[in-house]
Formats: structure tokens, C-alpha cells, sequence
């Protein structure tokens, strides 16, 4: 039945290799089970709720993955996505987490439409590649700067806006050992390096007497209830949600289309013509699985790079997403264990996604500074207004200004000028 489904002798693999190759997927990335529940808990969303909803979207966007588009490409709820919902969008911005939840599913339908009639492949092609490195770097120095806040390593001033905080506390402390743990388990190539580094915090916290002991680590899933199809449609129609949407699609779609191409690429399941086999069909399984995770209560569920460690492992077929998925059902049943992590613990976490994040503006030509200037505007804007839409927005109108000023008129395509007056637009309404 396996070789059926999942064809694991066409890709030289068997049933051993891509269930190791699953697990060291899911120990990868489980760091989201615990960080998830805990940013989109400041919403007011029920923490126990949303740790259901995230272990739910994430098993089926694996099971969709694995079984329809027979790639060993896990998914869960993407981080700085998680962010942007819950800072900008719910806190910033003032709307509920019903309405968020709704610009969610929205940005999964329309996800969807773009894979289902191909004009995915224009967007992508149509968007500078700068622009595109800009946003995802501009999203890892806004998760950086969530870190420091949720350590207490920077704090609010009303002088300079921000200061350092008192760093010889023990949330400090603990929060940048769990950082500097991170980091020296990741670069020793330990296997789930992040969710050890947020464990071992907690359990010093709780040695300490910093987190309180939840009496058991195991017990049966909480009530999904809370967060269950709790979408509100009614705001929707607002300018300002217009824009929210737009970002939601545009960080899932680079997201995935680039997570696609280097787990692909790792895999050796690019086709000779240069192209991604089955390409719509893991396009379908990203955006169905956003569109779900909204109506169980989370934020845009995305494909993983994580995902590379498990091809790493020898997974080549989607019985490697299969198997992650299973786990994440597992997963439900610590929920305890969840509920017990503290923001400090978690605040390692976010800066080493942080840094692979900003790992791309190494590819940046910074000696055109026609395509280096809106890729530093991208960056600096989303932390500094603690929004991701508003950085993609001046990212675009810079852009294409700049190039006008400059003359290289001929160098802005069509859509990124259509994205630009769109954004002026709203700014002008607005």
C-alpha cells in the first residue's frame, strides 16, 4: 500500500528511511507547538485553544502534502506570520482576532484561486527577487525584535522609545542563554536543537521558581472551542484590511515558493527541465491547509525549511510528511507541557529564525543602491511599525519611486507598479 501511494522504490528510499527521515522533521520544528500558542495567547485568543488548532492545521497540511503532493515537506503555522496577526493586526491595529482569523482564510482562498488558475507563477516571476529577500529579512528583524521584548532584554522608554532593559533579571538571563543554547546545539547539528534549548529553559525557570509546575506534563487535548469557526467577516471590507490580506498572501506565497524550491532542490526532485514536479499540487496543500488552520484558530499554516532536515535523512516522498503529521496529532496530548513554557524560553527561538531570515540580503547587489535602498526600507520599516504590511507597502512604493527618479523606468514591471499605487492609494484614503 506504502509503495503505491508514496512510490518509495522510484525514489530510492523505503519505509524505515522516511519515517527517521519524519521524525527528525518534527523535532525540527516543534518549537511551534510551544511558541504559537504563546504569541497568539496576547491576542485574548484561549492558549489551550490555539495549541489544538496548531497541532491540527499543521497535521493536516502534512497529511494534504504527503498523500496528494507526495512531498517530504512538513507544514505548520509559519513563524512572523503568527507575529503580524497577533502584533500588528489584533494589538496594533486594533481589530479582534475574529476578524484576523477571517483575513487569514481569506488570504487562503485567494491562495488557492492563484494556484488553481496559475497566476502564482506571474506574481513570483513579476516581483523583484530584492524585494522579495527585503520582506522575508524585514520579517526576521521584526521576530528578532519580539525576542528582546518578550526577554525583557529591551523595554519601552518614553524618551527614546526603546532602552535596555534590566538584563541581569532572570528572565534576561535565561531568555539569552536559551539563545546562545540554540545556537551551539544548532551548529553542532544536534536534532531538534530549538525544542531542547526552549525545554531546558523552562525547566531551569522552573528549578528556579520562575514558571509554575502544571501538576502533570500529559493529559487528553484541550477544548478547541474557543477558536473554532469564530471568524468575523464583518470588517473585511475596511482599507486598512485590504492591506492585511495582501501581506498575508504575499509572505505565504514567498514563503512557500521558496521553501519549496530548497527542500526540492535538497531532495533532488526538480525535473530535468528545471521545474518542480507536482508543483500546484503542494501550492493547494499550503493554501488549503491556511484556509483550515483559520477555522480551527491559528495563523497561515506554511511549508517548513525545516523540512530540509529531514530530507537530510534520506526522506524523498511524502510519507516523510505523513509521519510528521501523526506527530503533531501526538503532540496534543502535552498539552500541559505547552501551557507551562514561558515567553523568555521562546525568545531564543525567534532570534535564531531571525537569523535565517536574514541570511538572504547576502544575495542583495548592494552596489545598485536603486535595488539596495527599498530592500533596507522593506527591513527597517516592518520592526519600526511593528507591521509586516506596512513594510511590504514602502518597500513597493520606494521601489518603484526610486526607479523612476533614477530612469529605470523599464526595469519595474507591471505589477509591482499596480502594487505600488494600490499601497499610495490606501495611505491617501487612509
Amino acid at each position: 500500500m506504502l509503495e503505491k501511494l508514496f512510490k518509495l522504490s522510484e525514489h530510492g528510499t523505503d519505509m524505515r528511511t522516511e519515517v527517521i527521515a519524519g521524525v527528525t522533521t518534527f523535532l525540527t520544528m516543534a518549537y511551534i507547538i510551544f511558541v504559537n500558542p504563546a504569541i497568539l495567547a496576547d491576542t485574548g485568543m484561549d492558549r489551550g485553544a490555539v495549541f489544538v488548532a496548531t497541532c491540527l492545521a499543521a497535521a493536516v497540511g502534512c497529511f494534504i502534502m504527503g498523500f496528494v503532493a507526495n512531498y517530504p515537506i512538513a507544514l505548520a503555522p509559519g513563524m512572523g506570520l503568527n507575529a503580524f496577526f497577533t502584533y500588528t493586526v489584533v494589538l496594533g491595529m486594533g481589530y479582534s482576532w475574529q476578524v484576523a482569523l477571517a483575513a487569514v482564510f481569506v488570504s487562503g482562498l485567494l491562495f488557492i484561486l492563484l494556484s488553481l488558475f496559475k497566476i502564482r507563477e506571474w506574481i513570483i516571476n513579476s516581483i523583484p527577487m530584492s524585494l522579495r529577500t527585503g520582506i522575508s529579512a524585514g520579517i526576521g528583524l521584526f521576530l528578532a525584535f519580539i525576542a528582546l521584548k518578550n526577554a525583557g532584554i529591551i523595554v519601552d522608554n518614553p524618551a527614546t522609545l526603546v532602552s535596555l532593559g534590566a538584563i541581569t533579571s532572570l528572565p534576561c538571563v535565561l531568555g539569552a542563554l536559551g539563545f546562545f543554547l540554540t545556537i551551539a546545539l544548532v551548529y553542532r547539528n544536534v536534532t531538534g536543537a530549538v525544542m531542547i534549548s526552549i525545554l531546558a529553559i523552562s525547566a531551569l525557570g522552573l528549578v528556579l521558581g520562575n514558571v509554575k509546575w502544571a501538576g502533570q506534563l500529559v493529559s487528553l487535548p484541550p477544548s478547541i472551542a474557543p477558536t473554532f469557526m469564530q471568524l468575523d467577516f464583518s470588517a473585511l471590507t475596511d482599507i486598512g484590511m485590504v492591506s492585511v490580506v495582501f501581506a498575508f498572501l504575499f509572505v505565504d506565497l514567498f514563503d512557500t515558493a521558496g521553501t519549496l524550491v530548497g527542500v526540492a532542490q535538497k531532495a533532488d526532485l526538480i525535473g530535468k527541465d528545471g521545474k518542480i514536479p507536482r508543483l500546484n499540487r503542494a501550492l493547494l496543500a499550503d493554501s488549503s491547509a491556511t484556509a483550515v488552520g483559520a477555522v480551527l484558530g491559528t495563523s497561515n499554516t506554511t511549508s517548513y525549511i525545516e523540512s530540509a532536515s529531514g530530507v537530510a535523512a534520506g526522506g524523498r516522498t511524502g510519507l516523510t510528511a505523513v509521519v510528521v503529521g501523526v506527530l503533531f496529532l501526538l503532540a496534543l496530548f502535552f498539552a500541559p507541557l505547552a501551557g507551562m513554557i514561558p515567553a523568555y524560553a521562546t525568545a531564543g527561538a525567534l532570534l535564531y529564525v531571525s537569523i535565517l531570515m536574514l541570511s538572504g540580503l547576502v544575495h542583495i547587489d548592494w552596489h545598485d543602491l536603486t535595488e539596495a535602498a527599498p530592500v533596507v526600507i522593506t527591513c527597517l520599516m516592518m520592526p519600526l511599525t511593528s507591521s509586516i504590511a506596512e513594510g511590504i507597502s514602502m518597500g513597493f512604493i520606494s521601489y518603484a519611486v526610486i526607479k523612476l527618479f533614477s530612469g529605470r523606468v523599464s526595469t519595474v514591471t507591471s505589477s509591482v507598479w499596480v502594487m505600488a499605487v494600490i499601497f499610495a492609494v490606501k495611505y491617501i484614503v487612509a
